[in-house]
């Protein structure tokens, strides 16, 4: 029987303490569902293994210890490839489907010229995964069953948390290629921090997981290629005491990335990474608070 501090839905499980919050801290991984609806994986030109490349496999399980600290932990269930909720909810690029896309589509943007839109046309690789044009009925399904309940979900433990402690802070948990499977000429960093060049959290917390990660011996980054996308910007507002920080993983550090297996670093990174929860969740919340809130 499932916890009632374990909401599973179809599309995503949220782990909460069993007293509830006791920081106001969510973590959050997007991008690490692997349930591939069997009619999503029939109309694909693509078979399991390459559609998998857009995954950030096994991210929830690396921070399966935040409820155990007092922080809330959701995951999506499904894969990117079939919805990025990384993105505005109508990032659609109109080759893609037979139908007229709503007027309210963002058709123009970068994500969706570079065929990872709400709906992704490639993976992450820029490997097409449709032989062809799908319905735009298709689309908007997935935005109306996967996409809002998600971020419906999200907004909710994200406010709750904001009504208990006067803040909210979301983590937003993601992995990178290695430079060996991307194709990349130069090394990666082990991490790479985004706060969307200091506006989507307080510095004091950006500063905190880079001295933590620097501190266990990691090569650190800021920005720089991941600034944050539309999660970090959307729930990052350090005015209204709602802060955002990406972290992006080096894939290279914990998995075989050809086989999508655990490699024998996955335990050791586990470890450090509950040394950094435990640091994020004890800041002193006073530099989160908005000085408008605090004066309340």
């Amino acid at each position: 029987m499932t916890s009632p501090h374990h909401n599973l839905d179809p599309g995503y499980s949220l782990v909460l303490p069993p007293a509830g919050l006791q920081v106001p801290f969510v973590f959050n991984s997007p991008h690490s569902g692997t349930h591939y609806p069997a009619a999503f994986v029939a109309s694909s030109r693509l078979d399991l293994n390459r559609l998998r490349r857009s995954e950030d496999t096994f991210v929830e399980e690396l921070f399966a210890m935040a409820p155990a600290h007092g922080a809330a932990l959701m995951h999506a269930r499904f894969p990117r490839a079939y919805v990025d909720l990384n993105r505005e909810p109508y990032e659609l690029d109109p080759q893609m489907f037979d139908g007229p896309l709503p007027r309210h589509a963002n058709t123009r943007s970068m994500r969706v010229a570079g065929g990872l839109g709400t709906i992704a046309r490639v993976v992450a690789d820029a490997e097409p995964i449709y032989a062809g044009r799908i319905p735009v009925a298709e689309a908007l399904a997935r935005i109306e069953t996967h996409y809002k309940p998600y971020h419906a979900r999200l907004d909710a433990i994200l406010a709750d948390a904001r009504a208990r402690f006067g803040v909210s802070v979301l983590i937003d948990c993601h992995s990178m290629p290695s430079a060996r499977v991307g194709g990349d000429e130069h090394t990666k960093p082990d991490f790479v921090l985004g706060d969307r060049y200091g506006t989507s959290c307080a510095a004091a917390l950006a500063d905190l997981a880079h001295e933590t990660l620097s501190g266990l011996g990691y090569t650190v980054a800021r920005n720089k290629p991941y600034a944050g996308g539309f999660i970090t910007e959307r729930y990052g507002v350090p005015g209204a005491a709602s802060h955002a920080l990406q972290i992006e993983i080096n894939r290279g550090l914990y998995m075989n990335e050809a086989r999508y297996t655990r490699a024998r670093g996955f335990s050791w990174l586990r470890t450090d990474l509950v040394r950094l929860v435990e640091r994020l969740v004890s800041i002193d919340l006073s530099h989160l608070r908005s000085p408008q809130i605090a004066a309340e």
